[in-house]
């Protein structure tokens, strides 16, 4: 059984500059929700309420978003709005969340091992922060459940075009069903012609605590930092690792272009507006 998460949000946010001079990326909203909202609320759909976020200077925001605001709830009381404020009680009690701060930015392997003393002598996973999964299934479930079946850590794995395979890091290895990959190498942004494959880390893993001593071992790699898949590529040596490719989709807030689409889809999914929304979409394309 998971019982705990590990959500790294301490990137700068430098291509939503100057957004997030002062706010984190993670706090950007997809409609009236921050993008971490999503990602702890797939952590707790996926029976997970133990949660460590890895943050950084100016993260400040992500800690108040999930704490009480008594004089917001009091303002909600007079004004009769339940809704609202049932929900605004329900962010502080979602999930125990926990808090450590990466001291520099030395990348995503660097910011596991912030973790180490959180989780302990246990499998644990992590969903970064700046992705939201749409599925039915939440994806880190599905990755439990890969765990439970096969035991060794694993990762979550979606298709990419061969040409954006450099974009990634890619695994490579021998199917053991439909979804189901075992690994047998990892590289991070191949070059095309060096690519084992088209399936590309989507941003969710299931480690076994033999990662940190990896990750102890493991040297700065490219862009001088310490890579998460380099220290995956030194835990292949001594244990079996897996890919399941996701049912669902996943969404980069990272990525503007993507941050846009992600706005638009979740926009026609809302029943209070998406019909008025779609029909508005219509009307600008009509004019192009």
């Amino acid at each position: 059984m998971i019982k705990k998460a590990v959500i790294p949000a301490a990137g700068f946010g430098t291509r939503f500059l100057p957004a997030t001079k002062a706010q984190p990326k993670e706090m950007l909203p997809i409609i009236d929700r921050p993008t971490i909202q999503y990602v702890v609320q797939e952590a707790v759909d996926s029976g997970i309420e133990d949660i460590l976020i890895i943050t950084g200077k100016g993260k400040r925001a992500i800690e108040d978003h999930f704490d009480r605001n008594h004089e917001l709830e009091t303002r909600l009381e007079e004004k009769e709005d339940q809704l609202l404020l049932d929900e605004m009680r329900r962010l502080s009690d979602m999930a125990n969340l926990h808090y450590v701060r990466q001291r520099e930015l030395n990348g995503l392997g660097d910011a596991i091992r912030y973790a180490r003393h959180h989780v302990g002598n246990e499998p644990f996973a992590v969903l970064l922060g700046d992705t939201i999964m749409d599925s039915v299934i939440p994806v880190t479930q599905q990755l439990i459940d890969t765990y439970a079946q096969y035991g060794g850590s694993v990762i979550a794995v979606e298709e990419v075009p061969h040409d954006k395979v450099n974009r990634y890091g890619i695994v490579g290895g021998k199917s053991l069903s439909d979804r189901i990959l075992e690994i047998n190498t990892l590289v991070e942004k191949p070059n095309i012609q060096d690519a084992p494959s088209n399936l590309a880390i989507a941003g969710r893993y299931i480690l076994t605590p033999e990662i940190f001593a990896m990750l102890e071992q493991t040297p700065a790699g490219k862009n001088n930092e310490i890579q998460l898949t380099d220290a995956m590529l030194l835990l292949l040596k001594r244990e079996n690792l897996y890919a399941h490719r996701i049912e669902g989709k996943r969404h980069d807030i990272g990525n503007k272009l993507d941050f846009l689409k992600t706005t638009v889809e979740f926009a026609l999914k809302r029943p209070e507006f998406a019909d008025k929304f779609r029909a508005f979409l219509e009307e600008i394309l009509r004019k192009e």
